[in-house]
This record gives structure tokens, sequence and C-alpha cells, in this order.
């Protein structure tokens, strides 16, 4: 077991000291304080002021990740896990534990991690590159479901090695699980109901746009809010849709190909391009109505819509029409295009 602090209350009383005392009545002063010390620290836990915390150094195998866990584990690398590799290393140790909590009915776990996956992914290739020895340090809490997310969101909340992404998914799965609203589950998370809407609406992001980004560490809070006035419209969402499939596709290609991925900005460009053009092209195809021909096959006369019921009529240059072509072209855009209601 670690030491922590409260493991020193009673080794110290068996602890020799250096120089033999002077005297006895030093020696009887050093033991009352001694106790004085542990009856103090001991009054302490009983009324709530120290927490006695049960820490544990324990292999990592033995400890699997809450399903809940609002990191994704498959996602850690070397790269992503680089500082705490070093820090490990130089410290010989791990120095902050991890949170878990016992789990039963699974003969090869005896714990799950609330808090730490990258802490047990560093000591579990640690151990598997060159350095047997290396333990995962553990804090033991005995918390509900509702209670280790909230705690799991308070410890990665402003860390930048979590994507957006990880966590809409961590808040949307906890809305529908622990809270009946979403005004409570912001109380209960002490942030605003805006600040949460935003991480809700990036996770319900359809799986044909996630998978056009190199992978959910680029996907972030303000793509879905970019994304947003293009997926409300049914057709320009599923332009955004097809240009996602498109770039899932590329993506896909390059890995292959040992090239480089298209970052997340490129891609919500893209996304929003592909809506954009569709809104040009619509608008272009229903301003211009018609356009009629002289009789030599020039473009004489164009009609192009004007508001709702109103109509613009263009008199081509240089198409030879005579007036009475012309006269003749515009009587049939007025009665075709034109109404009076």
């Amino acid at each position: 077991m670690a030491s922590n602090k409260n493991s020193t209350l009673f080794s110290d009383l068996s602890t020799p000291t250096k120089e033999a005392p002077a005297a006895g009545t030093t020696e009887r002063k050093r033991t009352s304080g001694y106790l004085q010390e542990r009856d103090h620290q001991l009054s302490q836990l009983v009324s709530g002021e120290l927490v006695d915390k049960l820490l544990r150094w324990v292999d990592p195998a033995r400890c699997r990740m809450w399903a809940h866990h609002n990191r994704r584990y498959d996602l850690l690398d070397e790269r992503r896990c680089a500082d705490l590799i070093e820090g490990f290393k130089a410290q010989g140790q791990q120095e902050f534990p991890a949170i878990v909590r016992r789990v039963t009915g699974d003969p090869d776990h005896e714990y799950e991690v609330i808090c730490g996956a990258r802490r047990h992914w560093t000591v579990s290739w640690l151990r598997a590159n060159n350095y047997p020895n290396f333990k995962f340090l553990i804090d033991i809490r005995d918390i509900t479901d509702e209670e280790a997310f909230r705690l799991s969101d308070i410890e990665n909340r402003d860390r930048d090695d979590i994507s957006d992404f990880e966590r809409a998914a961590d808040y949307q799965h906890a809305l529908k699980t622990y809270y009946k609203t979403q005004k409570q589950m912001a109380e209960r998370l002490e942030v605003s109901e805006a600040w949460l809407s935003y991480y809700l609406e990036l996770a319900n992001l359809s799986m044909e746009i996630v998978a056009a980004y190199p992978d959910v560490t680029h996907i972030r809070t303000r793509h879905a809010r970019d994304l947003k006035p293009y997926l409300k419209d049914t057709r320009l969402k599923k332009r955004v849709i097809d240009e996602a499939l498109i770039l899932a596709k590329e993506q896909d290609a390059a890995r292959k190909a040992g090239k480089k991925l298209i970052d997340g900005q490129q891609v919500v460009k893209r996304l929003i391009n592909a809506a954009r053009s569709h809104i040009k092209s619509a608008a272009k195809a229903s301003a211009s109505l018609a356009e009629y021909s002289s009789e030599a096959g020039r473009k004489m006369l164009s009609v192009a819509r004007k508001g709702r019921a109103g109509l613009v009529m263009t008199i081509l240059p240089n198409s030879g029409a005579t007036k009475g072509e012309l006269t003749k072209a515009c009587k049939a855009a007025i009665s075709e295009f034109y109404s009076e209601n």
C-alpha cells in the first residue's frame, strides 16, 4: 500500500531517535507530543476534516476502463502520452494516483478506472517496454455512476489532450442516463445551459460527418455550430453528407498510402463549401426563368424572377432581333411566367 498523510500517525511511535535522550523527562515529552499529534489527527479524521485515502500499487492488467470513461482509450499512443512517459521515467514511478472503484463478477479485473486512462496506458506501456517493475498507483473510491461521471468530468474538463467530441459523447450519454433535463445536468456540473448545448449539438453529428475527419480528436464544438445552419435544411444536409462520404474515401486512401490526412479545419471548410455551392446554383437556377432566341438563332431576351411574383426581362445586345420578334417574346414570357395573384 502506498504511503499517505495518515499512514504516519502510528509509524512515528516506533521510529527510533538518532540520539539517546538526555533525561527521562525529555523522552516523556517527546512521546507525549507524538501522542497528542496522533490524537489530534485521529479527531480530524472522525470529524471529517481529514480524509483517509486508500492508495495501492497494482498491476495495471488488473484494472479495466470504466465503460463510460470520457477518453477514448484506443486513441492513446506514445505521442499523446509522451509527457507522462518522460515524467514517470524521471520520477521512477507514478506520482498521482488514478481514481478507481472495485468491480465484481469479473475474474480478470479487480478495479475499473474512473479517472486516469492516460496514467494506466503509460504504466502498461512502460511495463511492456523495458520497465517491468512499474506499477499502477490507484485511489479506491466507493461511488455511483453519476458521481463517477462528474468526477471524471471535473478532472478532464480543462485538459487539451481530450477532444471536444470525446467530451460531447460523454455528456450526451450522461444526459440520457443520469438526468431528467439539460437544465438539471448543467446545474450539477455547474456550467451554463448554453455551454452544455454546444457539446450536445456536437454529439449529434451524423456518423458520415464524423467519418470524414482523420479521427475524433479533430472535431471541435465550433464545427457543429458552423455546420448547424446547413444541416437544418434537408437539401443542404444531403449536399453536406455527400461531401462527407467523398472525404471519408479520400481519408481512407491517404491512410493506406501513408500520406498526410486532411485536417479538421479543411474538412469542415469543404463541408460548408459544398452546401454553399448548392445554394448559389439553386439561386442562379431560380433567378433565370427562360431565354428567347431570334429567328437567326441568337439569344435576344432573358427572363428572371424578381421577388415572388415580379419579372425582369432583359433585351440582350447584338442579337439582330427585330422589334416584332422582341414584342412576341415579351408577350410569351408574360403569358408563361407572370401571375396577377
